[in-house]
């Protein structure tokens, strides 16, 4: 081969190595195996979810997140003629060692009158709300956290913020009329005050606030674009408080982690936020989880509680004591359940239990399909197990659950 065409390869493998590596790397930084072919031969980005050119749906990836309904957002129509509503909003970032957490505002809509929280404490954060790239329209709020996120633990803050949004918010004659695409899990819209419901088209629960205004209440189990229409118009009707919780609002999700059906046992991981005032938090859910190897964190320091028994009930010393509505406590408790009615029947894995609270995961044991579940839920797989993942849209707050499973011969 003459030196100058094995100059040229040279050059072209160079060039090669060039382009691959970048794609490799960043391929890697993605979580994506870069020459994995799926069915078809295209890839794991075979399912990037949206709409075609035409219209039509593109499949999503499959189920991989055991949990998904974590942020809380409230919006609260403001007066009309407005154009504006306040947004409470209570964001995580898990990442250990971030310092910040980053929400950004959605275009189109102007933000103001922000303020950010620390919810362990209730005292203000430092922020900035900055423009994102070049764009005049786009902005995002920049909290810093109150420590870096612990390992182990979860960095959270508390914001509200009011946006006007013409698009939105607007009048028709003395009716408002309030629309969006809402893309968050756990939901709530509070009307102005004097106003009454002529119409809402998502499903949700109604409650009147101390103050007399009217408050929806709801989730969005897929997290994907949700459109919400409300009518409302005025009234001289004074409504009556009434005490009913926003069950939306309760941030609680239960993890059963099972172990072979023969052995009956399970391991419970469970999160929630208490936001009740003073200075120990109560254990409620060991009333229903009988746990060995009881341990009890919290989330916000990563620090491990030592419960203590306070009449009838196991409790936990705050560092921080609850005297206000900004402030609570993020705990996480886990351990082992012993549970006889988790078995093999027929050749059946059968778990079957009345579980609590909003969000309920079930984690089959590898080697086992998911073949029948008595309750409304979402199937997916992690790291290589089939999970249900449940979500309580009933008022009721316990409700019984049964999951039928198949094991896959050796």
């Amino acid at each position: 081969m003459a030196r100058s065409t094995q100059k040229q390869v040279v050059w072209i493998a160079l060039a090669l190595v060039v382009m691959i590596v970048p794609a490799w790397m960043t391929a890697q930084q993605r979580g994506q195996q870069p020459t994995a072919q799926g069915r078809g031969g295209q890839g794991k980005n075979a399912f990037p979810g949206g709409t075609n050119p035409d219209g039509s749906l593109r499949p999503s990836a499959p189920l991989t997140r055991l949990f998904t309904q974590d942020p809380y957002t409230e919006y609260a129509i403001l007066a009309p003629g407005t154009e504006q509503f306040r947004i409470r909003y209570i964001p995580e970032e898990t990442r250990p060692g971030a310092t910040e957490l980053v929400n950004a505002t959605r275009g189109g809509s102007e933000g103001t009158d922000i303020e950010v929280y620390d919810p362990r404490t209730g005292s203000p954060l430092k922020f900035q709300y900055l423009q994102v790239g070049n764009d005049p329209e786009s902005h995002a709020i920049h909290a810093t956290l109150p420590a870096p996120v612990p390992e182990g633990g979860i960095g959270r803050v508390l914001i509200y913020k009011t946006y006007k949004d013409a698009r939105t918010y607007m009048m028709h004659g003395d009716d408002i009329v309030w629309v969006r695409s809402l893309a968050g899990y756990r939901l709530g819209v509070i009307l102005p005050e004097g106003f009454s419901f002529i119409s809402s088209d998502v499903a949700a629960q109604l409650t009147t606030l101390a103050d007399g205004r009217l408050k929806l209440m709801f989730a969005n189990p897929s997290g994907q674009s949700n459109p919400v229409t409300i009518h409302a118009r005025k009234t001289a009707a004074k409504f009556t408080p009434l005490k009913s919780p926003d069950m939306f609002f309760d941030d609680i999700k239960t993890l059963y982690d099972l172990d072979q059906p023969e052995t009956h046992r399970m391991k419970i991981d469970q999160s929630y936020s208490d936001y009740r005032k003073g200075d120990k938090a109560r254990l409620d859910s060991l009333a229903y989880l009988q746990l060995q190897d009881l341990k009890v964190v919290d989330l916000d320091t990563a620090k491990v509680f030592t419960p203590a028994k306070d009449g009838h009930a196991l409790t936990v010393k705050l560092d921080v004591p609850i005297t206000d509505d900004k402030q609570s406590a993020h705990i996480r408790i886990t351990g082992t359940l012993r549970d006889p009615n988790y078995r093999v029947l027929n050749g059946d894995l059968l778990f079957d239990r009345t579980l609590q609270g909003l969000r309920n995961t079930v984690l089959l044991p590898a080697g086992w399909e998911v073949a029948g579940v008595s309750q409304s839920g979402t199937i997916g797989i992690y790291q290589g197990r089939a999970f249900v993942s449940l979500i309580n849209l009933n008022s009721e707050n316990q409700y019984r659950v049964t999951i039928h499973a198949r094991k896959t011969p050796d």
